[in-house]
Formats: C-alpha cells, sequence, structure tokens
C-alpha cells in the first residue's frame, strides 16, 4: 500500500482526539474501519504510530515522527490546492452556483428560484454538517456559498476570511407529538420540559452549548440527548421517545407539532457567506437578494408564524449589512 495524505490525516486525528473511537466519528467512519486503515497504515511505515488503552491512544516514537511530517505536508498541500483552486477560477465568466450546507430552510427554493431566472446556470449543492468544512471549502474556492447557521449573538469564524451577511433570524422551536400533554398550548415554557428526553441533528458548532445554557437558565439539565439525522430525529419524537429544537420554518408532518418556547430562550441566525476575493463575489448581492426572497416564501406554509413575526419585529428577514466577525470565534 502506497501511503497517502488521507492516510497521514487518519494519524493527525487520531493523535488530536486520543481516540480512534472519536477520530472516527470526526471522520465520519466506522470505528473498525478506522482500525482496519490504522493498521494497514502501521504495516505500511514498519512500526505501531499508537499505543492504546483503556486511557485512549498515545503516539510512539514511530508515531511522533509522523505527525510531525504529517503536520508539514497537509498544511503546504492544502494551501497548494487552495491557490490552485482560486486561480482556476478565477476567469469564469459563465454562471456558477456551488452551494454548501445542510439543515437549511430556504436552500431548496434558493436554487429553484436561481434555476428559474437563470436556466443555463450551473447550480450543485454540497451537504456536510461540518461549518468549519464548508467554510474551507468557499475559502479554497471549490464551493461558491455557504449557508449555515449561528445561535443566539454568536458569529461566524473569521479564521476562513469570508464575508458573511444575516439573512433572517427565528426562535427556536420545540418539535412535539401531537398526542403530547403540552401540545396544546401557543407556548412551552423549557423547563416544562425538563423531564423530557431530547434528540437533535449533528454538527460541530455551539448549538449545544447554547441549549445546555438556556436549560441552566430554566433550572435543569437535560435528561438524555440522542443524535440522529433529520429523519430519526422524527421517527424518535413520533414514537413518543423524545423531543426535540427545531426551526420555525420546519416542514409541517404528520403527527408532530411546532409550539414557540416561552421567552424566546434560543435564537437561530440564518447566514450565506461567500469569500470576498472570489468570482462569487460578483454575483453576492444577487444570491443574497434571492436567500431573502427564499426565506420570505418560506413562510407561507406557516401563517401563525407569519402572524407572531409582525408583532414581534426584532425576527425574521434581516438587512444586507455585513456581519463582523472575530478570529477565533466558532460557529454554530
Amino acid at each position: 500500500m502506497n501511503l497517502e495524505l488521507r492516510h497521514l490525516r487518519v494519524v493527525c486525528a487520531i493523535a488530536e482526539t486520543g481516540s480512534v473511537t472519536k477520530a472516527a466519528s470526526t471522520l465520519g467512519l466506522a470505528q473498525p474501519a478506522l482500525t482496519a486503515q490504522l493498521q494497514r497504515i502501521e504495516r505500511t511505515l514498519g512500526g505501531p504510530l499508537f499505543e492504546r488503552d483503556r486511557r485512549g491512544a498515545r503516539p510512539t516514537a514511530l508515531g511522533e515522527l509522523v505527525l510531525a511530517r504529517a503536520r508539514v505536508l497537509l498544511p503546504a498541500m492544502k494551501g497548494l490546492q487552495d491557490e490552485a483552486a482560486r486561480l482556476a477560477g478565477a476567469g469564469d465568466a459563465p454562471r456558477r452556483y456551488r452551494f454548501g450546507g445542510v439543515n437549511s430552510p430556504i436552500l431548496g427554493r434558493l436554487v429553484h428560484r436561481l434555476a428559474a431566472e437563470q436556466p443555463q446556470a450551473q447550480i450543485t449543492t454540497y451537504a456536510s454538517w461540518s461549518v468549519d468544512e464548508l467554510a474551507q471549502l468557499v475559502a479554497g474556492g471549490r464551493l461558491d456559498y455557504a449557508l449555515t447557521g449561528v445561535c443566539g449573538d454568536s458569529t461566524p469564524s473569521a479564521d476562513y476570511g469570508l464575508s458573511w451577511r444575516e439573512v433572517a433570524v427565528d426562535p427556536v422551536m420545540v418539535l412535539l407529538p401531537e398526542t403530547h400533554a403540552l401540545a396544546d398550548r401557543d407556548e412551552v415554557a423549557l423547563a416544562d420540559l425538563r423531564h423530557e428526553q431530547w434528540v437533535a441533528a449533528p454538527g460541530d458548532g455551539c448549538f449545544g452549548d447554547c441549549f445546555a445554557a438556556a436549560c441552566a437558565r430554566a433550572g435543569f439539565t437535560p435528561r438524555k440527548v440522542y443524535e440522529a439525522d433529520v429523519r430519526g430525529c422524527i421517527d424518535l419524537v413520533d414514537a413518543g421517545e423524545a423531543v426535540a429544537l427545531c426551526q420555525a420554518t420546519f416542514r409541517p408532518v404528520a403527527g408532530l407539532v411546532t409550539r414557540r418556547l416561552a421567552g424566546t430562550p434560543l435564537r437561530w441566525r440564518l447566514m450565506l457567506g461567500w469569500h470576498p476575493e472570489s468570482p462569487a463575489a460578483r454575483m453576492a448581492d444577487l444570491v443574497l437578494e434571492t436567500a431573502l426572497t427564499s426565506y420570505t416564501d418560506s413562510l407561507a406554509p406557516h401563517p401563525a408564524y407569519l402572524a407572531w413575526l409582525l408583532r414581534n419585529p426584532s425576527f425574521g428577514l434581516r438587512s444586507t449589512v455585513p456581519v463582523v466577525v472575530e478570529p477565533g470565534v466558532r460557529t454554530a
């Protein structure tokens, strides 16, 4: 087996997380598959790279050598790829829209509007739960725009040099089975959900911390938080096993209801980001305008929420004022 960059990323991930299991989760791989891959890497290099016990995985002397070289090679190759992608895209004249995001309430409508208005445009989408990955792909010229969200007053990370605009601010709601004892209320106090089990979609941002802080302010710690994809979240709520936080424009599902949390203890800000020096920056105003219109379209199936927005103008559609971000601040 020839050693490749992806193998070095595996070694670095294990070293950074201190565990093969945690590294597998970070890389989106099954733990047995990552273990087998590590064994092949070790056979290629001629010896064990990690000492593994109940406390985790620690690099051997050989592992330290490989890590030292990998930490030089990987950033250098990343820089080469980013510069090559930026240079290759500098002369792009045809309309091209490459969006990255996941679980966005407006992505479908945004793509539909752009495709209808520009039938010759090339439009692609890329799904990732990792906000950092999306930002890196945009910064490297492999995506044009990132659609993501941040909680509360958080701002996206400035580490990737992206320009960010706020599309909308929505209160976070709770998803309940329609048979739930609190389902007949217009809004639910977070404290009244203190005995519930919860389910949430994966992600690498701060929203878990925001939720935990909101629960602490309400006087409790969540009993249990399952992690599942969107379909899994819906199934667990429908089964009565858990309740879930959801976006205000969550598509209605038979048998389930969305309810506002009293006092809006959690807010979700929908953001659009791009690199200011990329070809995509020339079309950013058009994409932002289309995103704002798409958000308005998303409100149509939610007349009760639309009426609430009219009474609460600090929420909903935002202006196009740039969002100021600070280096080192994590995204949600």
